[in-house]
């Protein structure tokens, strides 16, 4: 392997961890519960915030198995990479823009930065087997996500210092806020530089059509995909039980904080443990990737997802600080083990061939999976008037996951993927 290109596409975790950390997870949930839906009540400032998570997952839906099919029927993942990190970084710097009561405005750009950041992963994550031969995979995947924390804790951590002590900077709270929202889009366009620069993509094997006979190619690939996944019994099961898991660990991530804050939380604490959470994560990453290799991939992605059924039982009973800060912690535990292993795991099951049309349709599971948690935990908090009930329900989608990712046959899947692999070569003449 080349270190120089695995730290190069690393880095592009430490840019984009930005958004994830600073918007997704602490300082705009907070800002847009008590600015901008300043004259929303708390219950409904959280139900809206998840819908919002939810409406721009829909449409990640609808948009990224075709980007996948496109991305593999020829070169241009980095294309479409490079797009869409400059839509997250300028929606990022209009959110300074966003004042009091002002709620639509900040949905549309979280909105609009969502898109683009799950877009934009779904092409980051497709280079990984360019990157990194099948045996460095979980080593090469949680390095990737171990620079996320540094780089999204390490901006987190001078958003907060800002935020803090915003008048010794000579700023309102306010001004201070906006402007750590124009630092992400910053943050995220330089750190992405290393990647757009030293990462190649593998050179088609075919002549690129012109772009509109590879969207077309793409939309017809879209249905191909979904009809495809059925000759991989093993990898459909997997997907199956991501679908569930993962939607309870975005939601998580997503409706940590604006419950915190329903709840009574204040901001600097929210802030501090999200922080805490990125840093403990660093080692922990390193150690689950240590973890697979010594008891296998899929047992120490189980380990990961039992406790995180245990930070939802105990979110539940959360009442302040104190408990959100050992939360924080248990989440940082397990929350970039549990991403880069099922990302790695996945990466095994699938044709080489097939890889970025099916990390596409991988993108789509965990998008539209993703839909339906933030608007549970909503709509139960809206329904009920207590967001500890929407919390509540998240339990089921770690128990159901849990269960289905048992009867993963990882082996079999392996070798139903090579079995294509080796019929497509002896189909092009190139086995």
């Amino acid at each position: 392997m080349d270190k120089k290109i695995i730290r190069s596409w690393a880095m592009y975790d430490w840019a984009n961890s930005a958004f994830s950390t600073t918007i997704l997870a602490t300082v705009m949930p907070i800002f847009y519960s008590g600015v901008a839906g300043k004259n929303l009540g708390p219950t409904t400032a959280t139900a809206y915030w998840g819908y919002t998570q939810s409406v721009s997952l829909f449409l990640i839906v609808l948009l990224s198995p075709v980007l996948g099919a496109i991305a593999d029927a020829g070169k241009g993942k980095k294309g479409f990479l490079r797009f869409f990190t400059a839509l997250g970084a300028v929606s990022s710097i209009l959110m300074a823009t966003i004042g009091e009561g002002e709620w639509l405005w900040a949905s549309i750009l979280v909105l609009i930065g969502s898109l683009a950041f799950a877009g934009a992963t779904t092409f980051y994550d497709a280079f990984l087997t360019d990157v990194a031969p099948e045996a460095s995979r979980d080593q090469v995947s949680t390095t990737g996500y171990a620079y996320g924390y540094i780089g999204g804790g390490l901006l987190l951590a001078l958003s907060l210092a800002l935020i803090q002590f915003h008048d010794r900077f000579f700023l309102t709270k306010l001004a201070a806020t906006q402007l750590s929202f124009l630092s992400v889009g910053i943050w995220w366009w330089v750190f992405s530089l290393p990647l757009f620069r030293h990462v190649r993509e593998r050179a088609p094997k075919k002549p690129v059509p012109p772009m509109l006979i590879l969207a077309k190619t793409g939309v017809r690939r879209v249905w191909t995909s979904l009809t495809q996944v059925r000759k991989y019994p093993e990898l459909l099961k997997f997907l199956i039980a991501f679908w569930f898991f993962n939607d309870g660990i975005n939601t998580i991530i997503k409706m940590a904080t604006i419950y915190g804050t329903e709840i009574g939380i204040g901001q600097t604490d929210l802030i501090a443990a999200l922080l805490i959470t990125q840093f403990v994560g660093i080692p922990c990453t390193f150690l689950f990737g240590n973890i697979a290799r010594r008891i296998g991939g899929k047992p120490a992605l189980i380990v990961t997802l039992i406790c995180y059924l245990l930070i939802v039982i105990l979110g539940y009973f959360m009442k302040n600080a104190v408990h959100f800060y050992l939360l924080a912690v248990f989440v940082g535990f397990v929350q970039g083990g549990s991403q880069s292993l099922s990302r790695s795991l996945f990466s095994l099951l699938v044709p080489v061939h097939k890889n970025a049309e099916f990390f596409g349709f991988y993108g789509l599971c965990g998008k539209f999976s993703a839909i339906f948690g933030p608007a549970v935990f909503g709509l139960v908090g809206q329904l009920t008037g207590s967001s500890r009930n929407g919390i509540a329900s998240l339990a089921l989608f770690f128990i159901i996951g849990i269960i289905l990712l048992l009867v993963v046959d990882l082996e079999k899947g392996k070798r139903q993927a090579l079995a294509d692999e080796k019929a497509s070569g002896a189909e092009t003449g190139t086995a």
